[in-house]
């Protein structure tokens, strides 16, 4: 079967997923760009108290937890291409890569939340640690449902729910996953690294 230029140039046009999911992603992303600009315009308030507190959080760790949310999002972009052609049982594997990924993410997360409670660090200790975790813990849930979310996708691709002309489930729950990793490549400079 050929299909004319127009044909392809109309499919290549197509915004991925579904357009409830979009609405979704885009309240999502507005109410994180509320605390991230909070965030943001408190530390120009209290520049001093910012880098101090700062002082207590590990870079390295925040760089792990970068990668690890990047390299899950590699995979499930992945096993959306697998889909697209036909290939359900590599993208269901990648779909669980995607997901053990996600899991290194939970497991050092937990990590630095218990090693701060450890050190007294917690949401009362000031104006930076309040901000810290009320956008790392709204993040981390995110990130708990977008795990769920590869669960699921993982599941359907198994069932070969997903098909080359029908994965718009498959991509929404992908955009998802992947306005997960954008919020936090943001959050990880401004929460950890800029001065």
């Amino acid at each position: 079967m050929s299909t004319s230029p127009e044909a392809t140039s109309q499919l290549s046009r197509r915004l991925p997923g579904d357009l409830a999911m979009w609405f979704f992603i885009l309240a999502e992303l507005t109410v994180f760009a509320i605390l991230i600009l909070a965030f943001a315009a408190t530390q120009m308030l209290n520049p001093q108290l910012f880098s101090e507190s700062r002082a207590a959080l590990d870079s390295s760790i925040g760089l792990a937890l970068t990668l690890s949310l990047l390299t899950s999002g590699l995979f499930a972009a992945l096993a959306v291409e697998q889909v697209r052609e036909a290939r359900s049982g590599r993208a269901m594997l990648l779909l669980l890569a995607a997901l053990g990924s996600s899991c290194v993410y939970v497991v050092l997360k937990l990590n630095e939340y218990s090693h701060l409670a450890g050190l007294g660090l917690g949401m009362e200790h000031n104006t930076f640690f309040t901000l810290y975790w009320i956008l790392t813990g709204f993040h981390f849930l995110h990130v708990l449902l977008g795990m769920v979310i590869l669960g699921w996708l993982a599941m359907r691709c198994r069932r070969g729910a997903y098909g080359p002309d029908e994965h718009s489930g498959l991509e929404s729950g992908v955009l998802y996953w992947h306005m997960v990793d954008m919020v936090w490549v943001l959050l990880f400079p401004l929460v950890y690294v800029l001065r």
